[in-house]
């Protein structure tokens, strides 16, 4: 069966809307599918002068399927293949690299690429983005390498190549990795009227606003529901020597004021191990967001990815309205993810284990 009738044939077995985008973006999946594994196409690219296109680029705005329909495509291609969230990869590859220069070694990122290389003839990046420095500096010759050695690449990214690291410090040295990504990459929006996220969606009976004495005994009568008979525990983490304490902990119910998570010193992978430990999160006193306190809306909406990926149910309390929260300036864009996920997360349609 090929990839457009296994899309359909999918889609009504979980009872999904067969939408003409999306089918069109299956048809360009197919063609990249072909493109890259088909001995013929193979043949008649050596003959053309235009580079051969090894990375699929899907964007678009949040909640339009881009993860459902690059998550189908992932497991319909018979290869070797990875997928990762975009932030674990790059835990993966630092971690690799901070054990290799240990060693006085100088070609850890061909040689990061090289292991990779060994595992998979595909990788599968979900939620790609681009809000740090260090990540920028760093993308333009690993990607290099990666498509050097013809591994082929697919992209969810809610943000357009042109568009990424926009703003950022130094971008001009990020700019040689936008034109790698333009020649090898196929890149296509989805673009889609409705949030699928939302849709059905009317209460949302997990996100509790403002902070007053109801959404407080709301919020303390179902975390009291949640982890009766729930032994307590002083449950702690450690994260290459960090230390990180969750003071609330009932066998996999745990609750946190919003600075613990975010206005400390942790990052991703704390949040994993965070997420690995837990199957219900609260999450108190989310505050709005500007460009005062980007650094803890960046940490946040790390967070909430990861959350997101783990399918943990959230409860969290808010003087603000989720649909009014504002963003900093240079996060707008993937703070709209954020927001459509927390509408999910928070949701009845999300059952707590």
């Amino acid at each position: 069966m090929d990839l457009k009738s296994s899309f359909k044939k999918y889609c009504l077995e979980k009872k999904l809307q067969i939408n003409k985008n999306q089918s069109a973006t299956i048809d360009l999946l197919s063609k990249f599918y072909k493109v890259n594994n088909l001995s013929l196409f193979n043949f008649l690219y050596k003959f053309l002068k235009k580079p051969k296109k090894l990375a699929f680029y899907l964007n678009g705005e949040v909640g339009v399927g881009k993860t459902m329909i690059l998550n189908f495509f992932f497991k319909y291609i018979s290869t070797d293949k990875q997928r990762f969230h975009f932030n674990e990869f790059m835990i993966k590859f630092h971690d690799f690299r901070h054990e290799y220069e240990k060693k006085g070694k100088n070609n850890s990122i061909e040689d990061f690429v090289e292991e990779l290389k060994k595992t998979c003839k595909l990788i599968y990046l979900d939620e790609f983005q681009v809000t740090n420095i260090v990540d920028a500096m760093i993308l333009g010759k690993l990607f290099e390498i990666i498509i050097k050695e013809k591994i082929l690449i697919i992209f969810t990214s809610n943000t357009k190549i042109e568009d990424l690291y926009k703003d950022g410090l130094q971008r001009e040295q990020f700019l040689p990795f936008i034109s790698l990504m333009k020649t090898f990459s196929t890149e296509h929006e989805l673009i889609i009227d409705e949030d699928y996220r939302k849709m059905g969606i009317t209460k949302l009976n997990r996100f509790l606003h403002p902070l007053n004495e109801i959404t407080n005994f709301k919020a303390n009568q179902l975390f009291r529901e949640l982890t009766k008979n729930k032994k307590f525990e002083n449950k702690e983490i450690s994260v290459k020597g960090r230390k990180f304490k969750i003071k609330n902990y009932y066998e996999g119910i745990a609750k946190f004021n919003y600075d613990e998570l975010c206005n400390q010193n942790i990052g991703s992978e704390d949040f994993i191990k965070i997420a690995e430990q837990c199957n219900f999160i609260v999450i108190e006193d989310l505050p709005n967001f500007t460009n005062e306190n980007a650094n803890t809306q960046q940490r946040f909406i790390t967070l909430i990815d990861i959350f997101y990926e783990k399918k943990i149910p959230l409860l969290i309390t808010s003087n603000y309205k989720l649909e009014e929260l504002s963003s900093s300036h240079m996060l707008t864009e993937p703070f709209k993810r954020t927001v459509s996920r927390i509408y999910e997360l928070t949701s009845p349609n999300i059952k707590i284990a």
